[in-house]
């Protein structure tokens, strides 16, 4: 019998979801000897025994993973034997440099659920119940490694019965960092507008109630402050809105379980396993006709976002409840949600009745991520609680960068090592709450990874507050800036989210993005990699009278589009009835002359041209609020396209809009169903992204930007580009959005510093 020893590393998502119980459990089960730990960089074993039992453990090791842990790379050395007498779980190491995965925080798994509704069980009605498969983690650690005393748990010192729980390697709370019962952990509290207060369960009774008294409550979360009202009552839904500074923008919905879900919207098996995942996002689902929601959840919009209660408070008072909530993020309109009891009550004190908090301090705040299901898969929409903040991994050492992201959707990003962390949904950099919630996302990140920067990426709109933020900062005063192209970011981005650093013709389309020619882009055709890109065609461009103010005006899009084609702006056209003619004048003189009409190639703004001409939105409360209208219209599923012209003066090819819009108006003159309109219009545009992939001639082809957040868009061009013999990549991991930005800027700034960005 030849007895050898084994060193074995792995990174990935590896702590706090039972790895070491597990390992131990293994190895003992084998009766191999040796250690486990974790320290700052992962998880690290050694076993001891004969060769092909060791074999048989690492199989198992990365064949039988506690459900919710991820490995991405393991490392194995053979050694000489130790002497070890049996296999022990060692205590963490603190030291070197932090490369740790950071496990997101996780919804209740079913055995804590059953648990706080058992009338036996110590944890009966304790809405704090968690085990190491859920609960609480990147909200609230301090530092790495992910110990107890390096999170906000730390001031809740465990009872015996938590203290045994969390030192047995058999119970499946060993080394829940949250652990923690109605003994000695956190408690909740209420507190209303007339003075009622009350603890733990008179609290969520009390909270119940405002609801189903058609209230408005604030609910402190597990990564912040949520607004929640009766979903069936108009006329709780609509005070929410007014007070949230919400008038059209839909709202989540939360309900008890899946198939309370299935009364209200169309879910397949991938979503129901999406909806029930321990990430437990808001999944976008075909809503059904005809059931209680109220009308204003979503105003005319077919589908709507779905999740399921995420915490055990969260299913605490959904048991309370007859029926279905509003879940929405606790903030203003363009603020970050709040976090604090103090600073809750003070942002969120004129829409709440009153608050359900607890004493379990949040470190930062995590919004609710969004999903949804395209081609069968999961894709992310919005990356925050259950995602954030999971790296990208890519196959050899990056420099350390730190990207800032865009000014819209934002989220930073900071490469250590071989990971490329995305941090949590920040949101637009619109407010100073919005801004100083970005520069301590920031800060939190380098802290945590004890980040010293070698460049930071940013954007090439000098006016972005991430960008003035990039450039002006002290910290970063003695390193290189990179600024990144906008949508060469997103090409990158969406070839990383793929584990690809082949090239790429990037179909990028979106509302804005500054150009390298100081124009507005966002209709773009980038054929490139992380090293560089090539602009080989793009939208025609046309100009936007007021500027930023178009994007919530879609009928000053229309007027650009229109104006470009030569129609007579002042005859009141398709979509402009709604100006007063001495608007259509002045919008006229703009421009004729060119004041205040910046030139665009944006996908986005022709998307709203479109809606302000078939009559569906001259104006709008959120971004993109027309191109989901228009969406929403398209009714035929192989509609006859309308026609696009590809032509080239000089440089890149035009894919040329102007019969598409001439066709549109004849088909409205004539009485055409807007219907069919809206689908012969996203029929056109698939058509025209083929031809020019065609032209182009590259193989593979990455759909990007927020435009591909549509549905009927998206699918109908990946099916035709599939049928056309091209190959697609599509974003699951980071959104197409500008939530995926940061990631493209941290690696395109890789590539400029002389580092194979290779993705594994």
């Amino acid at each position: 019998m030849t007895i050898r020893r084994a060193a074995i590393e792995i990174h990935g998502a590896v702590q706090g979801v039972g790895f070491r119980p597990f390992v131990y459990r293994l190895a003992t089960e084998l009766e191999l000897t040796g250690w486990v730990l974790n320290d700052v960089n992962g998880v690290f074993i050694e076993v001891e025994g004969e060769s092909e039992t060791i074999e048989a453990f690492t199989t198992r090791l990365q064949d039988e993973l506690p459900v919710v842990a991820v490995i991405d790379s393991i490392d194995i050395d053979w050694l000489p034997p130790g002497g070890f007498d049996e296999f022990t779980i060692r205590r963490s190491e603190g030291t070197g440099a932090k490369t740790a995965v950071v496990l997101p925080d996780l919804a209740t798994c079913t055995d804590c659920a059953e648990e706080i509704f058992d009338a036996v069980n110590r944890r009966q009605q304790y809405p704090f119940t968690n085990c190491t498969n859920c609960g609480p983690r990147f909200s609230i650690i301090e530092d790495l490694p992910y110990d107890r005393p390096n999170t906000t748990m730390s001031e809740f010192e465990m009872c015996p019965a938590c203290s045994a729980e969390y030192e047995d390697p058999a119970d499946r709370r060993f080394h829940a960092q949250p652990n923690a019962c109605g003994e000695c952990g956190p408690s909740v509290s209420w507190s209303d507008l007339r003075g009622n207060t009350f603890d733990d369960d008179q609290a969520i009774d009390a909270a119940a109630a405002a609801v189903a008294a058609g209230h408005t409550i604030a609910l402190k979360g597990i990564g912040g402050y949520q607004l929640l009202v009766d979903a069936r009552s108009d006329a709780a839904v609509a005070h929410l809105r007014t007070s949230k500074e919400r008038p059209h923008k839909p709202f989540a919905v939360m309900v008890p379980d899946v198939a309370t879900a299935q009364r209200y919207v169309d879910l397949d098996e991938a979503a129901v396993r999406l909806l029930s995942s321990p990430q437990a996002p808001i999944v976008l689902a075909a809503a059904h006709d005809g059931t209680d929601l109220s009308a204003l959840i979503a105003p005319g919009n077919p589908t709507i976002g779905l999740m399921l209660p995420t915490t055990p408070v969260h299913h605490l008072l959904l048991s309370r409840l007859a029926g279905p909530v509003v879940a929405t993020s606790g903030n203003l309109t363009d603020e970050p949600i709040a976090i604090g009891e103090t600073d809750a009550r003070s942002r969120l004190g004129t829409i709440a009745h009153g608050f359900l908090s607890h004493d379990r301090p949040i470190r930062r705040h995590v919004d609710d991520s969004v999903a949804w299901i395209l081609e069968g898969s999961p894709r992310l929409l919005r990356r925050a609680r259950g995602y954030a903040p999971m790296p990208v991994t890519v196959a050899e050492d990056l420099p350390a960068i730190v990207a800032v992201g865009a000014h819209l959707k934002n989220t930073i990003a900071v490469s250590v090592g071989r990971n490329v962390f995305v941090s949590q949904h920040i949101g637009d950099l619109e407010t100073d709450e919005a801004h100083t919630a970005f520069t301590e996302v920031i800060d939190d990140l380098m802290r945590m990874y004890d980040v010293a920067p070698e460049a930071i990426a940013h954007d090439l709109h000098p006016d972005y507050l991430s960008t003035r933020y990039a450039l002006s900062n002290s910290v970063f005063s003695d390193i290189p800036k990179v600024g990144v192209q906008h949508h060469h970011a997103h090409l990158v981005s969406c070839l990383a989210d793929n584990a690809t650093v082949e090239p790429a013709l990037g179909v990028t389309w979106d509302g804005t993005g500054y150009g390298t020619d100081g124009t507005i882009w966002g209709g773009e055709f980038l054929l490139g990699d992380a090293n560089g890109f090539e602009r080989v065609a793009h939208l025609r461009p046309f100009r936007l009278p007021g500027g930023e103010t178009a994007v919530r005006e879609p009928r000053r899009s229309a007027a650009g589009v229109l104006f470009e084609l030569g129609i007579d702006l002042t005859s009141a056209p398709h979509g402009l009835d709604s100006f007063t003619e001495r608007d259509l004048r002045v919008l006229t003189r703009m421009l004729t002359q060119r004041i205040n009409s910046p030139l665009t190639t944006s996908a986005g703004r022709l998307f709203d041209a479109a809606s302000a001409i078939v009559g569906l939105a001259t104006v709008s409360s959120f971004e993109g609020q027309g191109a989901m209208a228009l969406e929403f219209a398209a009714s035929q599923d192989d509609p006859d396209p309308y026609p696009m012209a590809i032509t080239r003066a000089e440089g890149p090819l035009v894919l040329d809009w102007g019969p598409m819009i001439e066709a549109m108006l004849t088909d409205i003159g004539a009485g055409i169903d807007t219907g069919i309109v809206a689908s012969r219009f996203h029929a056109g545009l698939e058509r025209g992204i083929v031809e020019v992939a065609r032209q182009v001639g590259h193989p593979r082809v990455a759909l990007t930007g927020g435009c591909f957040q549509n549905r009927v868009l998206t699918e109908r061009t990946a099916r035709a580009l599939r049928a056309d013999g091209f190959e697609v990549l599509l974003h699951s991991r980071v959104p197409p959005n500008d939530g995926g930005i940061s990631l493209g800027q941290a690696i395109v700034a890789a590539a400029s510093t002389g580092q194979d960005p290779a993705t594994a």
